[in-house]
């Protein structure tokens, strides 16, 4: 059987099992509301949590970097790939997150990838060696895709319970014992899939017992999670005490691309000679540099947009549970609508597009067996009338289809 035949039957498959996934192309700029086709509808499927990605400042910083450094740098950072700008935003990070120093990827994916192989393939003067990962259940893939970059003969991979700091303390206490060269605790600061937080705080209190480093991808959690949007740290109260800082310019800061890396100078420098996804990669457009900057003086001195989202995420979790829904617990803005079966999310998803609020369904192997879900991700750009025309929605589409 030829290659095009066995992808035609697999395409069906996902077709028939309807774990197909569609693309919905949007006639509009990202924003509370969108537009496909002639239609509006209300976002509630993006990572858009400030409202950031179409705002008029942002818009205005990005055409201004492109005005003064071009469109695009064409080199990676060691040759001619580094501007003012770029040095400018990774101190703006790092005053921003609490780190010594920061350096700038492609994307937070790439930033992880580059992250765990820089650093366990490495001898690091070391002849013979052996570096061990504690890693939780419901990572990120770009976390476990980088974790597979590891060189298995020299690095121990141990996964612990989902946001078990008991379980990863008995995984660490068993492994006392051992000699290992590098203890790494790698963790989400917010998981995508669930809405729900690692306890920092306690992930940072054993880190330091244990002698290991604090690993947190907080692509969810910065500019969302914190008094101040400060991340998953702050509202623990451990911003500062984290070893290594993963964090996105994809999301909640503006919306278009980039990632980056906060730690220790060294460590920064480090990866800076080592990284493979920062060394042999393009460094960031102009226009997303000047942009993510705006957006993060925006976010600094504009403290009503982080209570915004705030006020939207308790409203709407309070109201969609009021409608019969069954939600997973928590704070973040990412709220899941448990519904079990791929199918019926995938027919709600369908069914709430076309009473016009946009949604999408995650299934297996997305998240595990029989917890399909809608996710649905709310914008301090969301007004209350979006929200309650959404709930609507809602009601109508749930009661349709027999869910409440």
């Amino acid at each position: 059987m030829d290659i095009t035949q066995l992808i035609t039957d697999e395409l069906k498959r996902l077709e028939e099992s309807k774990t197909y996934k569609y693309e919905t192309a949007l006639a509009s700029p990202q924003d509370g509301v969108v537009r496909v086709g002639a239609r509006k509808l209300v976002m509630l499927a993006s990572n858009n949590y400030l409202g950031m990605s179409n705002h008029p400042v942002v818009k205005r910083a990005a055409m201004e970097g492109i005005k003064k450094y071009g469109y695009g740098v064409a080199s990676a950072r060691f040759l001619c790939g580094t501007q003012t700008i770029h040095r400018q935003l990774e101190k703006k990070i790092s005053k921003f997150v609490g780190a010594e120093d920061t350096i700038l990827f492609s994307s937070s994916f790439a930033a992880n990838v580059g992250f765990f192989a820089a650093l366990t393939n490495e001898k690091l003067g070391f002849e013979t060696y052996k570096d061990a990962i504690y890693s939780d259940r419901l990572n990120h893939a770009s976390i476990i895709d980088g974790q597979r970059l590891c060189r298995p003969e020299v690095t121990d991979k141990k996964i612990y319970h989902h946001a078990d700091a008991n379980h990863l303390e008995q995984l660490l206490e068993e492994d006392k014992g051992k000699d290992y060269r590098l203890r790494i605790i790698a963790t989400d600061g917010v998981f995508s899939m669930e809405g729900d937080m690692a306890p920092l705080h306690r992930l940072a209190e054993l880190a330091k017992h244990y002698n290991a480093l604090l690993f947190v991808d907080d692509a969810h959690g910065i500019g969302v999670v914190g008094k101040t949007g400060r991340g998953t740290a702050e509202h623990f109260g451990v911003l500062g005490k984290v070893d290594v800082l993963i964090g996105t310019l994809g999301k909640a800061i503006g919306g278009a691309a980039g990632g980056f890396i906060s730690g220790s100078r060294e460590l920064v420098e480090y990866l800076r000679q080592k990284a493979r996804t920062y060394v042999f990669s393009n460094s960031l457009p102009p226009s997303i540099v000047t942009a993510t900057m705006a957006a993060f003086d925006l976010l600094m001195k504009d403290k009503s947009i982080v209570r915004r989202l705030h006020e939207n995420t308790a409203y709407f979790r309070k109201e969609i549970k009021g409608l019969g829904f069954t939600i997973l617990e928590g704070t973040h803005p990412i709220v899941p609508i448990m519904l079990g079966e791929a199918s019926l999310a995938q027919d709600m998803s369908a069914a709430l597009l076309k009473e016009g609020v946009y949604i999408k369904g995650l299934w297996f192997p997305v998240v595990p067996r029989g917890e399909a879900r809608l996710r649905a991700q709310i914008s301090a750009a969301l007004r209350k009338s979006d929200l309650d025309r959404a709930l609507d929605a809602f009601g109508h589409v749930g009661k349709r289809l027999g869910v409440i």
